[in-house]
């Protein structure tokens, strides 16, 4: 395929709010010693692959930064596979630190990434939730309809976050740049909607360090011919992938 803009988003590795089954929202809760392994474990998969970024953005939120950091320091401290090291300058010795070129990795923080926003359930478990405020669990879990929790963003605020990212990235990137996007399960149904063109989001239940992985051709995106009908120029090469937990 011709050259195009490769885009890996990329939930968080376990958290310890996780592991306490807690509503994290925008708390800040830790990797967990299971999640820095998934982290780690991850970075070999995608340093094997030669899957090297040249651009990064993450959730500032502690859990989503921290599997950042664990990736990309994996990334820039790891000897390169044959396959990328072969493309250096052979006066490099193997396992030389390699300063500019392929080595050196942008980060930014993006808080349309953070996790959403829920107000008074932040934190809590829900049994603690149910045990605070039962009426409002209650109707929560008997009503089909979105019942908006005090202090918490609205569907439509979500949404239209995702759809400022998804702007950005589309307009600030190229064909040949290659994106991680670090961020949390329940935003990123709605950053995936956005991007995929869907006037709903649907529910995607992202495990810890899973990636989707989106091809794009950039220089076609804005055009309204036959080309938006062909799949050779959009492409979904992986979706909630985590096989790299596995072994």
């Amino acid at each position: 395929m011709h050259e195009v803009m490769k885009l890996l988003f990329i939930r968080h590795a376990q958290s310890v709010g996780n592991q306490e089954k807690r509503m994290q929202g925008h708390g800040e809760f830790e990797l967990s010693e299971v999640g820095r392994q998934q982290a780690e474990k991850l970075a070999r998969r995608l340093l094997t692959e030669a899957w090297h970024p040249s651009q990064v953005y993450t959730s500032p939120l502690k859990r989503a930064a921290e599997t950042t950091q664990i990736l990309v320091d994996y990334f820039l401290t790891a000897p390169l596979p044959a396959a990328v090291s072969d493309l250096i300058d052979a006066t490099t010795l193997p396992g030389d630190p390699v300063e500019g070129g392929n080595r050196r990795i942008p980060v930014q923080l993006a808080d349309e990434l953070k996790e959403f926003q829920n107000g008074i359930f932040e934190g809590l478990t829900w049994a603690e939730a149910v045990s605070r405020y039962p009426d409002l669990c209650h109707k929560l879990e008997s009503s089909p309809d979105w019942i908006l929790i005090p202090g918490a963003e609205s569907l439509e605020d979500a949404r239209s976050r995702s759809r400022r990212f998804i702007q950005t990235l589309l307009q600030q990137h190229r064909n040949g740049d290659h994106i991680w996007i670090v961020t949390h399960s329940w935003i990123l149904q709605h950053l995936i909607a956005e991007l995929m063109g869907s006037d709903r989001s649907w529910r995607l239940r992202a495990h810890n360090t899973a990636l989707f992985e989106f091809w794009i051709d950039r220089d076609r995106w804005e055009r309204t011919d036959q080309n938006r009908f062909n799949t050779d120029l959009w492409q979904v090469c992986r979706f909630n992938d985590c096989q790299h937990l596995k072994g």
